[in-house]
Parts: C-alpha cells; structure tokens; sequence
C-alpha cells in the first residue's frame, strides 16, 4: 500500500496544491476531524458544487451516509456512473490522482413532495412550536397562541399529526378563550385567525405534505451498502427553494432531530454522518434570536453526536459570526469584489485563513479560476493547516443531473422503497374534537327538546309531579313535546282544584271532630269535681 492510498483510507482526497513546482501536496480532510464542520463558499459558477460531490463520494467510499439538498438538480447524478471527458482525465493526471476512476455511488433520492423521490414527512408535534413558529413567520404575540395550542393538546391528549389537526385545535382554543385564558394566559382570536392565514399560505406552498404521518425514521437517512460505502441522501430542493421558508426549517429540523436521537460518541474515527447544506444563508435570513441561537446551539453540540454539518454558500458573510466560529475545514472558491459589501466578503473570507507567507490570501480569492480554490483542513492536533491553493479532484460520479427513467430506477431500487409512499390518517385531534363537537351538540339538542335519554319521539304522561313515558310513539320530537306540554298544564289545574276541595273538607271534618271530642272531655271533668 502506497502512502497515498493509507492516507485515503483515512481521509478524504479535496485535491493538489503546488502543481506548478517540484514539490505538489495532497490535500486531504482528515476523517478523525470530519465531524468539526466546514465551509465551502465562491461566487456562482466557479465550483462549488463539484467540491461538494467530492466530498460526498469521499465519505461514501469511506463507509460514512450523507445528505445533501439539490437545489439545481445537478446533485442527483451522485447515483450514476460519470462520463469520460478529457478535461476531467487531464485534471486527474495534473493532480496526481492515480486511482481516479468513473464510477456510480449508492444514493437514496427524497422529496418533501413526493415528486422527484420518496416522501419525507414529520408530525406538527415532532416539529414544535418554535421551529413551526419560525416557518409561519409569527410575531411574539401570535408565537404565544401557537404554544398555548400545543400545551392544550399535551393536556387534552389531542395528537397533532397533520395541518388539519392543528386548525382543528386552533378552532377549539379560539371558541374557548375566555375559559383557556385563566389557566394558560390571554388568547387573542386575532391571533387566531392570523396563525390560520399563515397555515393557508404554507398549504398553498405544499407543507400540506410535510405534515403527517408515516413519519420519517432518522435511521433511514445513515444506512450502509452490503460492501461499507454510506448512501448518499439526495433531497430535491429545486421546488423547495420556491418555499425558502419551508427550506430553512425543513433542515434545522432535522439537525434538531439527529441531536435528540443520536447517542454521544466524542470524536469517532469517523462521523456517523455528514450534512450539507446548500444556500446555506436561507437558515439565517430575518432569522430571530431565538431561532439564531437554536442553530448555534445544534451546530456546537451535535459534533459530539459524530455529525459533520458543511455549509454552502456564496458569501461567507452569510454565516453568523458565532456559527462561523464552530467551522474548522473550509474550501473557499473565487469571490468578486466589484462592491465595498463585496470587497468587505473577500477580506473577511482572508481573515478566516491561517495565513500562508508564500499566498498574499485576499488577492488569491479573487483571481482562482473554475475548479480552484483556497484549502484549509483540520490537522490531527484540531489545528488549521496553512491556507493553499489546491486545484480540486475530479469526481467519478457525473457532472450534471440524471434523466427522469434513471431517477425512477434509482428510486424503485432504493433500500425504502415503498416505505414512506402511501400517507396514513389515524385518528388524531381532528376526528377526536369533531366527535367530542358532536357528542356536544347531541347533548344540547337533547336537553332543549326534553328528551330522556336521548330519544325524541316518546309521549309522556304527567301524573302528580312525575312525567313517565306512555309507551307511545308520537309523529315527532317536538310534536310529542307539545302534547306533554298541554297535558301537563291541564292536569296540573285539575290536580290543584282537587288538592284544594280535599284541604277544605278536611278541615271542616276535623274541626267538628274536635269539637265533639272537646266537649266529652269537659263533661267528663266536671263531673269528676262534683
């Protein structure tokens, strides 16, 4: 085994540097440093996205998964074999890299859609409050509301699965914010109804199909092939980035979820997983402070989970400083400076270098051509290695997006095939309101016509101060409840004429009984004292 090849086993191959002079350098990114996160950032058109797929088949071939979102579709010909061209072999030669070859990688095409790859879905409650706050674009006040809603289904067992639960449950709390708001706090029903609006929009922008179950698995996105290499997850974003709100969300969410589920492992020998995240500024833009530091807290922990989060985007400007702080591999490609905002990009990128006394950094950003780039990894020791100017592999995977049949073959061939493509709708805070709305209805109806027990068409009898059932059917609820009424005001009449005769006469009787008594016993005595 060759020094090189040792060292791509435990590392993945970004590219040379000094071709030019008698002593080229192999540029590599340590796998033991993988899990640091990085970034790699250059202005449209000048090779990020090639870097990009160099890296996921790197990581493939070393046994780690990886997901990507595809925002141009280029991403998608990660699963089938390249294409010679002479420009590519050329390059491999100048570089050094003797064992480029064109091959194909095993990949696993998703879809928040469902159109262009399996579905990915989640429940309103795995989201939270705080992330579906951040999509809808709610204000502290309407933010409030949304968190209220969700204390009540935790509290009233109301499983909030889908977008049809979660209107259902804002109904409920908006008929019941006068009782609700002694125990959770004031509910504003203009709140409500804004929190509704915000929920049309994102329907009309397809999250009607993010929601909902089956649910994805984290699991199926870090699965291996029979011979080690990880899949590489490939997420349609051409769609999704109409919807950037959506975007932004969709993957902090699922940072936030591979935090909560995977184990701590410190620094593995190689990441569990990989992430990139292109356009990367849709997380940040008109972020608030709460969502800022959400990502800032993920980004910081989850390298203890064993996951690499890559960033990707124009300017490096675009990641907040105190995220920016947590990337230690960058790969930074040419920036123009035409504008101060832009020349400011360029001295910042510099900046973010460990400096080179051979490389004047700042100059160098702007005069890299297409598939060169500014280099920096993590050394064994977690420091950054020296700047150098690298020009970047080829891949062996193709340039450019795969046809529809081969992207239904890929996905017809994938490991979950037929696992997320049929959506389920189990009983959940919906059918559980809409029945307990009925059981209320029925109730009152019930109480307002007289009924017993439920049943509308009996006639009724009233004897003394009882009403009990004839046995008889009348021709209809309220038919049967007039003729209980009259026939129970004219016996009521007749009862208290009765009631009153009876009164009299026994008075009557009883006064001459004790009359008559009376006067025996005043008999009786008197002739006892003579």
């Amino acid at each position: 085994m060759t020094d090189d090849q040792a060292k791509d086993a435990h590392a993945v191959f970004v590219g040379t540097s000094n071709t030019e002079t008698d002593n080229p350098t192999k540029q590599y990114l340590d796998l033991e440093r993988a899990n640091r996160h990085g970034l790699i950032a250059g202005a449209t058109g000048t090779g990020k996205t090639v870097s990009l797929q160099i890296l996921a088949e790197g990581f493939s071939d070393a046994g780690v998964p990886v997901f990507c979102a595809d925002v141009k579709g280029d991403l998608s010909g990660l699963g089938v074999t390249g294409v010679e061209k002479d420009f590519l072999t050329k390059r491999a030669h100048t570089i050094g890299f003797e064992n480029y070859k064109l091959e194909a990688f095993p990949a696993i095409f998703w879809d928040l859609f469902g159109e262009q790859g399996h579905p990915i879905r989640t429940t309103i409650t795995e989201m939270g409050p705080l992330l579906l706050s951040r999509m809808l674009d709610l204000n502290e006040t309407q933010e409030g509301v949304l968190n209220i809603a969700f204390r009540l289904a935790d509290d009233e067992n109301l499983p909030i699965l889908d977008m049809k639960d979660l209107r259902s449950l804002l109904v409920n709390v908006g008929e019941r914010t006068k009782e609700l708001g002694l125990q959770y706090g004031n509910i504003s029903t203009a709140s409500v109804g804004a929190i509704q609006r915000r929920l049309l929009v994102l329907e009309e922008q397809g999250g009607m199909n993010f929601f909902g179950e089956p649910a994805l698995d984290i699991r199926d996105f870090m699965r291996t092939t029979r011979d080690g290499r990880g899949y590489i997850n490939v997420l349609a974003a051409d769609k999704l980035m109409n919807s950037p709100r959506l975007y932004g969300t969709f993957l902090l969410w699922l940072l936030a979820e591979l935090f909560e589920e995977l184990p701590e492992v410190g620094d593995p020998k190689k990441p569990k997983m990989v992430f990139f995240f292109d356009e990367a500024h849709l997380l940040f833009n008109e972020a608030p402070k709460a969502l800022l530091a959400k990502v800032e807290q993920v980004v910081r922990l989850i390298r203890s989970k064993g996951v690499g989060v890559y960033f990707v985007t124009q300017n490096p400007l675009d990641i907040p400083d105190t995220v920016g702080a947590q990337l230690g591999s960058r790969i930074q490609h040419a920036l123009r400076a035409f504008t101060p905002r832009e020349q400011k990009a360029v001295r910042a990128a510099a900046q973010t270098f460990r400096p080179n006394p051979d490389l004047d950094t700042e100059s160098v950003i702007m005069e890299l051509g297409v598939g060169e780039a500014l280099v920096s990894t993590l050394e064994r020791k977690g420091a950054p290695s020296i700047v150098q100017r690298t020009l970047v592999r080829p891949p062996s995977t193709r340039l450019g997006p795969v046809t529809p049949d081969e992207r239904q073959a890929i996905i017809k061939e994938s490991p979950v095939f037929g696992q997320y493509e049929k959506k389920v709708d189990r009983e959940s805070a919906h059918e559980m309101l809409k029945k307990r709305a009925q059981e209320v209805e029925e109730r009152r109806q019930a109480e307002a016509s007289g009924t017993l027990g439920g049943r509308r068409d009996i006639e009724y009898e009233t004897h003394g101060e009882f009403r009990v059932p004839t046995g008889r059917r009348g021709t209809g609820a309220s038919r049967g409840s007039k003729k209980v009424a009259r026939a129970s005001r004219g016996q009521s009449a007749t009862q208290a004429f009765t009631k009153s005769l009876l009164r009299s006469l026994g008075t009557a009787i009883g006064g001459a009984l004790g009359r008559m008594l009376g006067g025996t016993k005043r008999r009786r005595s008197s002739r006892r004292r003579r």
